[in-house]
């Protein structure tokens, strides 16, 4: 069996949309884009409005996953979704500090970790 690094960073960044998707959308006057309903008309192109691209990360708001426009997207560097996952396992691979556990939940962990090896070596 194999692990990718890459595939947990894009899972992360999907569950991430998902879990923010859950927490529900905002419905008012701004989100609704009442204004610029009247500004544009009905059967109009929204996409290139202010008002559109400042709420486009209010559903979700990916790390990774660009939403840039393509021509954007291109002068950027082109980048698919592997190449940049694989930058960040890099950068989190070279620079990740993981905090220390504190001593005395370290020791609670141990205890517990001790009292199970001793159930299970008893039968329990």
């Amino acid at each position: 069996m194999t692990f990718s690094l890459e595939q947990l960073v894009i899972d992360n960044d999907i569950i991430s949309m998902i879990k923010k998707a859950m927490e529900g959308v905002v419905v008012d006057d701004e989100t609704l884009a009442i204004d610029a309903i009247k500004y544009i008309g009905v059967g109009n192109d929204f996409i290139g409005h202010p008002s559109t691209m400042d709420n486009i990360d209010v559903p979700s708001d990916p790390m990774i996953i660009n939403r840039d426009m393509l021509g954007d997207w291109e002068r950027a560097g082109k980048k698919d979704l592997a190449t940049v996952a694989h930058e960040v396992v890099e950068d989190v691979l070279k620079n990740h500090k993981v905090a220390e556990i504190p001593a005395d939940r370290m020791s609670a962990m141990e205890k517990a970790v001790n009292a199970a090896d001793e159930a299970f070596k008893k039968g329990a």
